[in-house]
This record gives structure tokens, sequence and C-alpha cells, in this order.
């Protein structure tokens, strides 16, 4: 087991390893606190490789803080569209209004101030003191649970409150004074890199350090916490067709996908048919009466706990019909053309349907006859 006395060696040893083997992540280039920021908060449930390609999008239409707070939700919500965890962006947007009005748009570089703005919790902020600013702080993530809990072969769930502590005590006592930019980074990437999931001892620096690999148990850890029960549901939606146009409606700013456009629909109710259930959803949501043309296909989607299959239609209305809905469940409307749906963010599932009609020929001979 690695003592206390061996600290400054662990910490050397890593930082060489990662100044020879670090990516280049493009907020590396300068560390500049807004490019930080937005890199922590957008690679938070999202893939390196992934996030990366979001990262270059969104600096290249909104290139400082004072750009993110001018903007309109719609503009940030379509450029996050596909990373999911939407209140993330939402949180960044009251930030940089919250920096625009108070810091003269300027990121703050105190712990504490940091710490106050929306979305930004314990992690987040000691990732932004410590890479953009260089202070003393730790910052630990799945990554660093991983990498420790390997190396004093911690033997139950990493996430019970007592080996939680007992990580940010150690990291906070191996952290070398004056390089923590490197040293955070350069745990996290050894976890991605080397200490993932699927351990590669052979290439890991610390090797000499670890108890689980002397054990010879480092794919037992960490110990993980009870899975949380998923949650099965079926749901109905359909496209709307009407003057060649497709009906969307914008959800309300709570819940689940708020303030996103949608196509109606809800949840098959038991005892009912998913036919049934489109028709029914359109009338409590719009009052419109409508009548199924066709099924275009089942979409399954994963988030969180819950499984969806989503039973998908070509709408018409039953009979003529104003094209103006009452509207029940949303805040406002649209009819569009296919491409304008290209411009709006809609929730993965819908998404996921807009990607299959575009090789769907059924659909223009539809959309010319409504």
């Amino acid at each position: 087991m690695i003592s206390p006395e061996q600290y400054p060696a662990f910490a050397n040893d890593l930082l060489t390893w990662f100044d020879a083997n670090k990516r280049a992540l493009p907020w590396r280039e300068d560390y500049d606190p807004y490019r930080v920021w937005v890199s922590e908060i957008m690679l938070q449930q999202t893939q390196m490789e992934r996030g990366v390609a979001y990262f270059h999008r969104w600096m290249e239409a909104l290139p400082s803080i004072t750009a993110v707070a001018e903007a309109h939700e719609d503009t940030l919500l379509k450029l996050w569209e596909g990373l999911g965890y939407y209140s993330r962006v939402r949180n960044l947007h009251k930030a940089a209004k919250i920096i625009a009005a108070e810091h003269k748009g300027v990121f703050p570089e105190e712990h504490a101030a940091i710490r106050a703005l929306p979305g930004i919790g314990e992690y987040t902020a000691g990732a932004i003191a410590s890479i953009a600013f260089n202070q003393d702080v730790i910052c630990v993530d799945a990554n660093v649970e991983r990498v420790f809990s390997r190396i004093f072969d911690i033997d139950s769930p990493v996430k019970q409150k007592h080996n939680m502590a007992f990580i940010r005590k150690t990291v906070t006592d191996v952290l070398p004074s004056g390089h923590a930019r490197e040293f955070n980074q350069a745990v996290m990437e050894l976890g991605a890199l080397v200490c993932s999931k699927k351990p590669r001892c052979e290439r890991c620096p610390l090797q000499q350090y670890c108890e689980a690999f002397h054990l010879g148990i480092p794919h037992e850890r960490p110990v993980p916490t009870a899975k949380k029960e998923i949650k099965h549901i079926d749901v109905a939606t359909g496209f709307l067709m009407h003057q060649g146009k497709i009906y969307i409606q914008k959800r309300p700013d709570f819940g689940v996908w708020a303030g996103f456009w949608e196509l109606p629909g809800g949840s098959v109710e038991k005892g009912e048919a998913p036919e049934e259930t489109v028709v029914r959803e359109f009338m409590e949501e719009t009052e419109f009466p409508v009548t199924i043309e066709d099924k275009i296909l089942v979409v399954k989607h994963g988030y969180t706990t819950y499984r969806v299959t989503m039973h998908c239609y070509f709408l018409t209305f039953t009979d003529q019909h104003s094209a103006e809905p009452v509207l029940h469940a949303a805040t406002e409307y649209k009819w569009v053309s296919m491409d304008e749906l290209d411009e709006v963010t809609l929730p993965a599932g819908h998404r996921k349907l807009l990607d299959h009609l575009q090789n769907d020929m059924r659909l223009k001979p539809l959309l010319d006859n409504s």
C-alpha cells in the first residue's frame, strides 16, 4: 500500500507520464477560462471525441461569454442538440448573463465566485479553478475515483460517503502545490486512457503504487453502486401534414425537454392501442381531429433510467379544419417544411424519426396531397 512518504514520487511519475502522453485538446491551447468552462460543462455525460466536435462548433458560433449572454436560448439549444441533459446549457446561459452583468464579461477567478454560478458544482468549480487558473484545488470525477479506488483497493462501493471522503482527502494530500493544472488533468487523463473500465495495467506509470494491481484484481475496482431499475414506456406521436407543411409545437419551460419543439403525442394508456393514443393525444393537446394515413416506424430510445418505444404515424385532418390549434400542452406552434425542421431543436427520439424520414419515399406524396 502506498504511504504518504511516496506521494511526491507518485505525483512526479504521473506528471512525467502526462507530459509525454496528454491529448491535444482545443481548450488546452491557452487554458482560457471561458473555453475551459464550456469544455467542462460540455464533457459531462459526453464522450471526448464527440465533445470536441461540439466544442469547435460552439466556439465558432459563440466566441465569448458576452456572445453567450446575448444569444437567444433557441440558438444555444440548437448548438447543444444531441448532447442531452439540456439543463446544462440553460445553466450555462444563466451563468453567462451573470458574468456579463456582475463581472463585466470576465470569468471570475475566485473559487467561491465560480462555485456560485448556476450549473457549477464542486467538481466543475475545482476543475475550472485548477485548470484555468492553476489554483491548488482538487477536482474528483469518475476517472479520479476509478484510479484511486484501484491504487488503494477500496473494496466497497466507491460512491459511499466515507469512500468519497477518503478519496477527496487523499487527492488533496497528493496534489503537488503549484501544479494543480497538470496534476488534475493527469489523473483524469490516466483514468480515461489507461486506468479505464478495462484497465491497461501494462501501460500504467503508477503500477508500482497500485494495491489492486498487486492483488491481481484491478478489473474488480471500483466496486459499483447498485443500478437503478429501468422503466419501459410506450408512447405514440405523429406527423400531421397540411398544405405541404408539418405541425410542431413548443413544450413549456419546465419538465422534460423544456422549451423544445416537438410532435404532439404521449404515453399509451392501459388497454389502448398506439393508433388510438396518437389520435387522442392530438385532440387533447391541440383539439385537432386527425386520421392515420400510415404507420411510419417504431423508434426505440433510451435516456437516464427510461427506455422509450415510440410509435410514429403519418396523419392528416379528419375533415376540413382550421390550421390554428387550441394549445393545451404547448406555448407556441408552427407549420414548417421538412427543411425548416432541421433549424429547430427536437428531442432525440423525434430527431431519430426525422433521420429515418430523409429516405422514406412515402413522405413527399403525402405532403403533396395534404
